[in-house]
């Protein structure tokens, strides 16, 4: 029996999912080591995707390095050092690029779209000037996003694959 190439449905392995990080993002949890942001106000849709990447480079570089001391120390019989591990995540970091990890900001943004289509996002009414403005000020400005009451209420399972909870199976 062979294995596809391609996983089943869902994609490919993320250390965690692009729903629950936009969901505890704008809960103001700030989820692996991103900012907290005010609930209420929210953030615009693109440092939510910034803050998403990073954030997976992060994971990405902890698990790398953690793999890599496990394996030195067990090699070389000495126990595991934490400082190993952080120089190791430091070099990691340079080396992952941030284009690499997650999705493209055209996805991010078509993925955001089905979010308010369920109703679990909704403009908070902050809008401010985004940078491209100043050169060409018919340009669209940076709209905050908040979670709505119903986007708190929903289950995990769903958070998880939104396009399921729009479409069906």
């Amino acid at each position: 029996m062979t294995l596809p190439l391609k996983p089943e449905r869902g994609g490919f392995l993320r250390p965690f999912g692009c729903g629950a990080f936009i969901r505890d993002f704008l809960l103001g949890r700030s989820p692996y080591g991103s900012p907290s942001i005010v609930p209420g106000v929210g953030a615009p849709q693109s440092d939510i995707c910034h803050h998403y990447k990073q954030a997976l480079r992060q994971a990405t570089a902890e698990e790398r390095a953690v793999r890599e001391e496990e394996r030195s120390a067990r090699k070389e019989k000495r126990p595991i050092n934490p400082e190993n591990i952080e120089i190791l995540i430091k070099r990691y970091l340079e080396k992952i690029p941030y284009k690499s990890r997650g999705c493209r900001y055209h996805s991010f943004v078509n993925y955001f779209s089905t979010l308010q289509k369920l109703g679990w996002v909704e403009p908070s009414g902050k809008v401010e000037a985004s940078a491209f403005q100043e050169n060409y000020p018919k340009g669209k400005p940076r709209i905050y996003f908040r979670l709505t009451e119903k986007g708190k209420s929903i289950p995990d399972e769903l958070w998880a694959d939104p396009r399921r909870a729009l479409y069906g199976r």
